[in-house]
């Protein structure tokens, strides 16, 4: 168990050393920076919505759509590093597998082209 707990010791001085750099970081831009907002700063930027307003405003639906598939698409490389990895090992069958499940993503992002989910009209 001691052993154990001395393999973790670099990571456990590594996670503190960034902890306290980070910390001394923020603490020093609160130190140097000002801090004086005027109204430029609180202008609306790049997504166009003012800084401070209403919480409760509307958002376009287009935003979640976005959204939700990026994440289709983004667990679809989560999947993809693993396979890549032990595609040695898993052999025919997991090849396969893997290009059903790619063509079954391919197939639902051409329905979404298609259909115009991807336009920002």
């Amino acid at each position: 168990m001691d052993e154990l707990l001395r393999e973790y010791l670099p990571i456990l001085i590594f996670l503190g050393i960034a902890i306290a750099i980070s910390v001394i970081m923020v603490t020093a831009s609160f130190i140097v920076a000002s801090q004086r907002p005027d109204t430029e700063k609180n202008d609306a930027y790049e997504c166009g919505f003012d800084a401070f307003g209403d919480s409760r405003g509307r958002f376009d639906v287009r935003f979640y759509l976005v959204a939700i598939l990026f994440i289709i698409f983004d667990l679809e490389v989560a999947f993809l590093f693993p396979w890549a990895v032990s595609l040695g090992e898993i052999g025919v069958f997991g090849f396969w597998s893997m290009v059903v499940f790619l063509g079954v993503l391919t197939i639902g992002f051409i329905y979404e082209w298609k259909k115009g989910a991807l336009d920002w009209e």
